[in-house]
């Protein structure tokens, strides 16, 4: 049985069952749901706890398969942990993972919870994930995306007691604070809780939020690839600078840039070739967001822009790489702001904002 992450604590409120898989690559959200299981099976009387992590492909999987059986004098019910860092249980674990699954049916004195990263659609596809989602609940726990961040922000400072401004000054401090931990959930949670130490119960203005929340956002390339596709020039901006403070390789920002470029084109010309768009796009395994932001830039995006894209996506590859390329700064991260402007000003217009290139560096 699938169940939302927000839908969690009401299943519990229903019933326990005697097995959770939890998986997603969010550790915060992942670690409060597991918080939420143990303390509804310690309120029925799941007193004792192990831990198994599973590591390498010669895990001794009759250590796990035994636990089960195998409760201490002192406690009537145990809770028992599993945790699959690769997502990977290989062919011992998936033949394991089964058998627990099969045997937590009508098993009361053991409740068994199992802990994967995120999971592609293949994984999900397997014989011991559908053991799992079959004989228990499965929670998918996604990643708070940047356009939720606000409002998941001022769901924690409510939760506190806390709230930013009405109208447009709160709008402006959520939209600060999103700014400053993005990427970085588990910080935004502390820098949360620090407000509470703070400052009392109420509301807090924006110098408050400006003087006690710290910079603690954290870039990766695949969210770099969002925003520009996006449309959202100043966050290319700041994500582009904070890959560059953080130490990131330019040949990696440069291949998601150039990744992107070629994908649009791929599928530019699947759709010219009468392919259905939503064809195009799974055979270039394009999912999720990314999906949603191919199928509204695509339609207006011309063979010119992307033919232009594309070019500009070879000179560049030679900047990162040493070259010079007339016409083009000869520092690799002023070339990739230039070309992430480009492609992004395209995204921008087809969604109808002006993305703005001031103080992009020429």
């Amino acid at each position: 049985m699938q169940v939302a992450a927000n839908q969690l604590e009401a299943q519990l409120q229903r019933g326990l069952k005697s097995l959770y898989t939890l998986h997603g690559d969010e550790p915060l959200l992942v670690q409060e749901a597991a918080d939420t299981i143990r303390a509804a099976a310690r309120a029925q009387g799941y007193t004792e706890r192990t831990s198994h992590t599973v590591a390498g492909a010669h895990f001794d999987w009759s250590e796990v398969l035994a636990a089960g059986g195998s409760l201490s004098l002192f406690a009537e019910r145990q809770i028992v942990e599993i945790r699959i860092p690769s997502g990977k249980p290989g062919k011992d674990g998936s033949v394991a993972l089964q058998q627990l699954a099969e045997a937590s049916q009508g098993n009361d004195s053991t409740l068994t919870l199992v802990m994967l990263p995120r999971l592609d659609k293949m994984t999900k596809s397997g014989a011991w994930f559908g053991a799992l989602e079959s004989f228990g609940v499965t929670v998918q726990v996604d990643p708070v995306e940047r356009n939720a961040l606000p409002q998941w922000i001022a769901q924690r400072l409510a939760a506190q007691g806390q709230r930013v401004a009405a109208g447009e000054e709160g709008q402006r401090t959520l939209q600060f604070f999103a700014d400053r931990v993005e990427g970085n959930l588990l910080a935004a949670h502390q820098e949360i809780q620090k407000l509470a130490l703070l400052h009392p119960a109420g509301e807090l203005t924006f110098e408050q939020v400006e003087g006690a929340v710290l910079n603690v956002a954290r870039y990766d390339v695949f969210k770099l690839s969002e925003a520009v596709l996006a449309g959202q020039a100043a966050r290319v901006q700041r994500m582009l600078d904070g890959l560059r403070a953080e130490g990131e390789a330019e040949v990696l920002v440069h291949y998601a840039l150039a990744e992107d470029i070629r994908a649009l084109k791929r599928v530019k010309d699947a759709v010219a070739q009468g392919r259905p768009l939503p064809m195009a796009l799974r055979e270039q395994r394009i999912w999720g967001l990314k999906e949603r932001l191919f199928e509204r830039v695509l339609p207006r995006l011309t063979e010119t822009a992307l033919a232009n894209l594309l070019h500009a996506a070879h000179q560049v590859d030679g900047i990162v790489k040493g070259l010079k390329q007339p016409d083009w700064p000869a520092d690799g991260w002023q070339a990739l702001h230039r070309l992430a402007m480009q492609l992004c000003n395209h995204c921008a217009v087809q969604a109808g904002v002006h993305a703005k290139t001031a103080g992009v560096r020429k």
